[in-house]
């Protein structure tokens, strides 16, 4: 105690001696650098989790910039604006990527994200698009103004002045000192919720929003670092709580009134790109956007109240929670990082059972890593680009368009059958992908509204005439509904063709939304606001006014998931919450399989459930909850909610999160698999 009162009091001392005019007068490229890197990443926090007067994150992003920029005072001055214009443009860089990331994910990037971005190279016109916006080009005044401030203060003179009189060593510690002392005020004002978040890394919004964007973007570096090293650090713990876990969970076999009911029927699994129960909730001028995807959810088992689960890794990240019912890493994608681990997987598991595992898609294999991926899931043939006929005038957006890759698909699928017999088949969809921008291959579908009206003319004959508002026309948004009614279209246009080739005869098809389109929220506030009269936005004061804010987006990020048969046996809407992560135990119950590893549940035996996300936040039938705010939204008004309750609910999602995440990183379900079988053979 008596060294840190000593140590305290030097500070206090340096501090009190310090000639905060001459300092002012003698770095003023320095204090240049540090103001306006301080003021981009206040700028990064008002675009983004809006607390930019919050003075936590402006001490810690402050205590990052001047220890970086301390050793400024190592270099002679000749290099120390290179050396700063260097720090300026990574720090400019940060911000620019986090802001373009947010805007598409509503969340922040990572390092791990660099091989995952490598691998989705082909969505770059879709950034351009829909992401890109012009206040994203405003983070770059911040090196301008460090090379226009250089080069006034070199015309002066200035540096060779500074020279003379200028102590670099003290210049240093005191900066030093200065970085690490805020740095020290900072985190004594961080609670132990705070530092648990930061440990785990998986709430990058409230990281960001608690310890600024360039704290958050080290920790992700040293996380991304030891995510790398994982089987030389802390396996013990990770295989103990694994094992407690699955020990203390009841593997009791439950039985319901779908058990085994699909047993040995094939199963079609299409995977719908981008599809949203939004899209199945809208008509226009009275013709729905999903015709035939509704009439499958009338006639099927519908699964209303089911979301997404996404990382960073989307539409991979569906593809692995739907097969494996774990979460995705919450740093990079698995499909690309992880994709050579053992997995129990609903592939392996059909297979036990003597299926022939299949996967298609149009796009290229190594999207997403899906050429190495898909065989680490189980898929016995991956059916890839190079499989199809593709041509300008058979293509959408990425590539095949859906209705030319379900015909070639249906030909390669009979073939498959006629040869192996029973099967298990991926289709997965690729024309409703963002940036829903080939409007003249969707087909004629109108988003507008259009209504008949009958005038009086001069004569005093009354005439019909049709009057035609634009609402959703000419949006994101309207461009997207066409693109789904596309896809719907692509859909009916499949199971046809399945038909005819005899392939529902004895088959399932399980079709499941793999996240949402990532809509822009003014195109939400249109949709529910729109005033045709005076073609604008009803004003906020209106009582009819819906206001879209967190929990109305996340809420409409809803996905749509129905398991429909030829002989609409089952008719039937389930309104458990549901996330993709109880798909795989569902299913299996319904065609006899046997998972061990599965975080999930089979909701058939559920009246509640918990659908965990990522980044911590959580859902049951009766709220949502925001972790990054610790606020919620009541869903259910009957409910009575408590707060054992919720602390219950995030203890069971922080333990889902953490045991998923230890499963993938430390390959557990191998390590584990591989000591129970030595111990046996011993």
């Amino acid at each position: 105690m008596k060294k840190i009162k000593k140590t305290f009091k030097k500070i206090m001392k340096f501090f009190k001696e310090f000639q905060y005019k001459e300092y002012a007068n003698t770095n003023k490229l320095f204090l240049t650098f540090v103001i306006s890197s301080l003021l981009n990443s206040t700028l990064l926090r008002f675009f983004t989790v809006k607390n930019y007067f919050a003075i936590k994150p402006i001490l810690a992003d402050l205590a990052i910039i001047l220890l970086f920029g301390s050793f400024v005072y190592l270099f002679k001055n000749k290099k120390r604006f290179t050396y700063l214009l260097i720090l300026s443009v990574i720090f400019t860089l940060v911000c620019i990527v986090n802001t373009l990331y947010y805007t598409y994910y509503m969340s922040f990037a990572s390092f791990s994200l660099i091989a995952v971005s490598l691998s989705v190279v082909d969505v770059g016109d879709a950034v351009v698009e829909n992401v890109l916006e012009y206040k994203d080009f405003l983070f770059l005044w911040q090196p301008i103004l460090l090379i226009v401030v250089h080069h006034l203060l070199k015309r002066k003179d200035y540096y060779n002045r500074v020279q003379m009189s200028e102590n670099r060593k003290k210049k240093f510690l005191g900066t030093l000192v200065t970085g690490i002392s805020v740095y020290a005020l900072f985190f004594m004002t961080v609670t132990a919720l705070e530092y648990s978040r930061l440990s785990k890394q998986w709430n990058r919004e409230f990281l960001v929003t608690k310890f600024g964007v360039y704290t958050y973007q080290m920790n992700d570096l040293i996380k991304s670092l030891d995510a790398k090293f994982n089987t030389l650090f802390g396996y013990d713990n990770a295989a103990k709580q694994f094992r407690d876990y699955y020990n203390t969970k009841d593997n009791t076999k439950k039985t319901n009134k779908y058990t085994g009911i699909f047993k040995n029927k094939n199963l079609i699994v299409i995977h719908g790109e981008s599809m949203q129960v939004l899209a199945m909730q809208q008509q226009f001028n009275g013709k729905e956007v999903t015709p035939v995807l509704n009439k499958m959810a009338k006639e099927g088992i519908y699964f209303s109240n089911f979301y997404s689960q996404v990382s960073s890794g989307t539409s991979s990240d569906a593809e692995f929670t739907f097969s494996t019912s774990l979460l995705p890493v919450t740093n990079g994608a698995v499909a690309v990082s992880y994709w050579n681990r053992e997995y129990e997987s609903v592939q392996k598991l059909f297979k036990e059972k003597d299926y022939n595992t299949l996967s298609f898609h149009g796009n290229n294999g190594d999207f997403w890593n899906r050429n190495n991926f898909h065989n680490s899931l189980g898929y016995n043939k991956f059916y890839s680009k190079n499989s199809y006929k593709v041509t300008e005038e058979n293509s959408i957006g990425l590539g095949i368009s859906d209705k030319a890759f379900f015909k070639q698909s249906t030909k390669l699928l009979k073939k498959e059958y006629d040869k192996n017999g029973k099967f298990m088949a991926t289709l997965i969809m690729l024309s409703n992908h963002t940036p829903f921008s080939d409007v003249d291959k969707y087909g004629e579908f109108s988003v507008d509204i259009k209504e008949d009206i009958k005038e009086t003319t001069e004569t005093g004959e009354t005439v019909s005439k049709t009057v035609s508002y634009p609402y959703m026309e000419g949006t994101t948004m309207g461009n997207y509904f066409k693109s789904a009614h596309y896809a719907d279209s692509a859909l009916g246009e499949l199971i046809t063709s399945l038909d005819e080739e005899g392939l529902l005869d004895n088959s399932v098809i399980l079709y499941y939304g793999d996240h949402d389109a990532r809509l822009p929220k003014k195109d939400y506030v249109r949709l529910y606001n729109y005033n045709k009269e005076t073609d604008s936005i009803k004003d906020k004061d209106n009582e009819e006014y819906v206001d879209v804010d967190f929990f109305k987006y996340e809420l409409d990020r809803k996905v749509p998931l129905v398991i429909w048969s030829k002989d609409k046996t089952f008719e039937k809407e389930v309104k458990t919450a549901m996330g993709m992560i109880d798909v795989m135990p569902t299913v299996s119950n319904m065609f006899s399989l046997d998972p061990k590893y599965n975080l999930g549940n089979d909701i058939m035996n559920l009246k509640d459930n918990i659908v965990v996300f990522p980044n911590g936040n959580w859902l049951s039938n009766d709220i949502y909850y925001n972790s990054n705010k610790n606020e919620y939204k009541v869903l259910n008004n009957n409910a009575v909610i408590s707060k054992e309750e919720i602390d219950n609910n995030n203890k069971i999602a922080s333990k889902k999160i953490e045991i998923s995440n230890d499963i993938i990183l430390y390959d557990l379900i191998k390590t584990e698999k591989d000591k129970l079988n030595k111990s046996e053979g011993e």
